[in-house]
């Protein structure tokens, strides 16, 4: 067979690439907009085609279960956001001071990110249920007064969700803080030192700010995950006691699969694209305008 001419050689990466390309535009896109018609559609139990304009959003809003997703979404995001970046960058420095064992420690606290927020979820589920876990314990070690009934109280549930998460995601959030830590100059934290600086007072003033890409980036990473958050939530509570721990992904999960409301369903699905593209658009925007 005889070797392919030059002018067809540049074409053959975008013949290979085509279908793969073609099916995920289909599969990712194709849907996106399939579920922002069935947002404005009269879909209940099976897709129904009807247009009826932005009653599913109207009715969306003045729905209690949903006040309470957002709600829960505001508790659990900003203590998941601001747990994970801040033990992250502590657990960051730590290492950074190049201590033995490091590269044991830093396996131990990467290996959360390594199993899946179900399997964190359940691990979690036992060892925070009163008659199993944490207060079963301690009252075995003799102190029959101590109570953590979190996981089964309405009222803080959303917290136990918010630590097991921060406890998955801190150790990936110190691996993004501890590279942009090794790619400092050393020359800069010797100068600050030969002027008299102190350590605390050189990270505080001078590194820490110069890892700005770094925040924004893990800002945007963790965001997003706190935004999608299901599986975590279904292991852990189930949403409960009631919906008292329900985020917008489960309520979408709960309205479109469970209870009926596919249009109900895939507004609230609108909504949390919506939510995340408002979210990393400005990102990407911000990076391309940068390069240019």
């Amino acid at each position: 067979m005889s070797a392919p001419s030059k002018a067809s050689a540049p074409w053959l990466p975008k013949l290979v690439v085509a279908p793969s390309f073609v099916i995920s535009f289909l599969f990712i896109y194709g849907l996106i907009a399939w579920n922002g018609y069935l947002s404005v559609s009269a879909s209940r139990l099976l897709p129904n085609y009807t247009f009826v304009g932005l009653h599913q959003y109207a009715t969306l809003l003045h729905n209690e279960r949903f006040h309470v997703a957002l709600t829960n979404m505001a508790i659990f995001g900003s203590l998941f956001i601001a747990g994970s970046i801040g033990i992250g960058l502590l657990l960051a420095i730590m290492l950074d001071q190049r201590i033995r064992a490091e590269g044991v420690l830093r396996t131990i606290y990467l290996y959360p990110m390594a199993i899946s927020f179900i399997v964190t979820g359940t691990a979690w589920k036992w060892m925070l249920n009163p008659g199993l876990g944490l207060e079963h314990l301690v009252r075995q070690w003799g102190f029959t007064s101590f109570s953590f009934d979190w996981l089964v109280n309405p009222d803080r549930a959303i917290y136990c969700i918010a630590i097991a998460g921060v406890w998955q995601s801190a150790g990936f959030v110190m691996a993004l803080f501890l590279a942009g830590l090794r790619g400092i100059d050393d020359s800069i934290i010797k100068a600050a030192q030969v002027d008299g600086a102190t350590l605390p007072r050189i990270y505080w003033r001078i590194i820490i700010p110069s890892l700005r890409p770094v925040f924004f980036s893990t800002l945007m990473i963790v965001s997003h995950l706190a935004i999608k958050s299901f599986d975590l939530v279904v292991a852990l509570t189930a949403g409960g006691p009631g919906f008292a721990t329900d985020l917008p992904a489960t309520f979408m999960y709960t309205m479109a699969f469970s209870r009926g409301e596919i249009g109900l369903g895939a507004a609230s699905a609108t909504v949390m694209l919506a939510t995340i593209a408002a979210i990393v658009v400005p990102y990407l925007y911000s990076e391309l305008r940068t390069r240019k």
